[in-house]
């Protein structure tokens, strides 16, 4: 027995030696394996991204190669390089990690998955007339669940809520009607215990991704899972077939079964599509707004582009603010947004490397990345945080996106050199968030009705925005560490 044992350490002993062997080889980036056998800088990398990646730039410049849990990830930090990679289709590919964290995250398995194919799909219904039409639903959902709010408010008290509860709650409801509300979509306990569910599962989320759960987490995620399965599946779904409405969740279901996708998967991507279209507008609006909260000057500007929009539609922002939204431009909210959106949002690009593959950069030194390795950008620390680009970058400035004549800014430098890239909330190229015009007005809309509609403030005038969950890195839309409070009540009318 204790030979055995023996033998047993022995042999971890040398698969640990054979993993820590890597060396760099001659033209590939800075290697640092870090100081823990096999699992590398995985710790670190987990706990805060930004951080770690931050000290690696430091230490290493704008390409590195790290060791995370056996395998090694080169991060490219060079926006004016990120072409190289987004673009190339051969040598690097996106389906085979995507496939991983399906799994990990959603218990998903889909063999046959064709990203091209499902991005087709996704383009027909976030664009042109289908976006036009999810719009003006998601508008009118979001007027009912904002009128909701107001029954519990007068214009002499005042509610206090956290404001991310409430962002989160109010466009969470109203985008799951919009994508899956069927029969029910009247039913106040169901949207109201998917909502729980959902929120349940969204707090696990990064660490189902790198398998770090506790037992007890375990469980509660993947409860969580067997109920928002049960909740998204309509009656239809078991059948095969429904009604001959041409939902967006049917249109979702036809897809999958044209893809070979059997019952059970179809069940399960219907969580991913979920938490693909209602995690990020959320904590997006609760951003915003406070920062507009936190700066008075900011909310000034905003306040009066919508009493500039009043005045223009003769008092149409309250009757029709869709179409109001859609027909004027709003320069500073815009600004605002994109703002919001360079502070906030932090998705990690990832391909694998399927075969040996030179990468040439902007500054025409090229590297070797090694077939089974990861690579990976990070547009959170490059270009959006980064100081060469935008002054003070940790500091929210409304006007930052805006010209002098008030027009959007578009012209940002490095070096002297003008970027395609100067913020990438929404990834770039055939990585570029379909969805992102559905969000946007999803958000904008939340945000016009709130400030036209609510008289809304802080419960302590000098409370700060609260600071980020650092395991959210990664993930789309940064969570705050904490919430904020506020209050409001309904606006009077004069």
């Amino acid at each position: 027995m204790l030979w055995t044992i023996f033998l047993l350490l022995n042999g971890l002993l040398a698969l640990v030696i054979l993993y820590s062997s890597r060396s760099r080889q001659k033209n590939e980036p800075p290697l640092d394996k870090g100081f823990i056998p096999w699992l590398g800088h995985a710790l670190e990398f987990g706990k805060d991204a930004a951080k770690f990646l931050t000290r690696m730039k430091q230490k290493h410049g704008d390409i590195f190669t790290v060791r995370v849990c056996g395998g090694y990830i080169t991060v490219l930090l060079d926006p004016n390089s990120y072409d190289t990679l987004l673009d190339d289709k051969v040598s690097l590919d996106f389906s085979r990690y995507a496939q991983v964290l399906m799994q990990r995250i959603f218990s998903l398995r889909l063999p046959n998955h064709n990203p091209d194919t499902e991005r087709a799909w996704m383009e027909q219904h976030f664009q042109g007339p289908s976006l036009a039409r999810l719009s003006s639903t998601m508008h009118l959902h979001l007027q009912t669940q904002l009128r909701d709010e107001e029954r519990s408010c007068s214009p002499a008290d005042w509610r206090q809520n956290g404001l991310f509860s409430l962002c989160y709650s109010l466009l969470f409801r109203a985008g799951y009607l919009t994508l899956f509300g069927a029969e029910n979509s009247n039913d106040v306990t169901a949207l109201a215990t998917v909502y729980k569910e959902f929120r349940t599962f969204d707090g696990l989320l990064a660490k189902l991704a790198r398998s770090t759960l506790k037992q007890e987490e375990k469980r509660a995620a993947g409860l969580s899972q067997e109920r928002l399965w049960e909740l998204l599946s309509p009656a239809w779904l078991s059948r095969g077939k429904g009604s001959e409405s041409r939902s967006w969740q049917q249109s979702y279901l036809s897809h999958l079964q044209t893809e070979g996708v059997d019952t059970e998967m179809q069940r399960r991507a219907m969580l991913l599509q979920l938490w693909a279209t209602q995690g990020n507008a959320g904590p997006a609006a609760f951003w915003l707004l406070s920062f507009l909260l936190t700066h008075p000057e900011a909310m000034r500007a905003v306040r009066k582009e919508i009493r500039g929009l009043r005045l223009q539609e003769d008092g149409a922002l309250q009757r029709h603010p869709l179409d109001t939204l859609e027909h004027h431009s709003t320069p500073v909210f815009d600004s605002v947004l994109s703002e919001t959106l360079r502070l906030t949002a932090a998705a990690l690009i990832t391909r694998e490397v399927v075969q040996d593959k030179t990468l040439r950069l902007a500054s025409g030194q090229a590297y070797h990345l090694r077939q089974g390795d990861r690579v990976c950008i990070f547009p959170f620390l490059s270009p959006q945080m980064d100081p060469q680009i935008h002054h003070n970058p940790q500091t929210f400035q409304y006007d930052r996106f805006l010209n002098a004549d008030g027009t959007e800014k578009k012209k940002f430098y490095k070096g002297g050199e003008r970027l395609k890239y100067y913020t990438m909330p929404w990834g770039a190229g055939d990585n570029m968030c379909v969805g992102r015009h559905f969000a946007v007005s999803g958000i904008k809309q939340f945000v016009f009705m709130v400030l036209s509609r609510l008289d809304l403030e802080l419960c302590d005038p000098t409370a700060i925005v609260p600071p980020v969950n650092p395991s959210r890195y990664g993930f789309g839309m940064l969570q705050p560490d904490g919430d904020l409070e506020v209050r409001y009540r309904l606006k009077t009318l004069h």
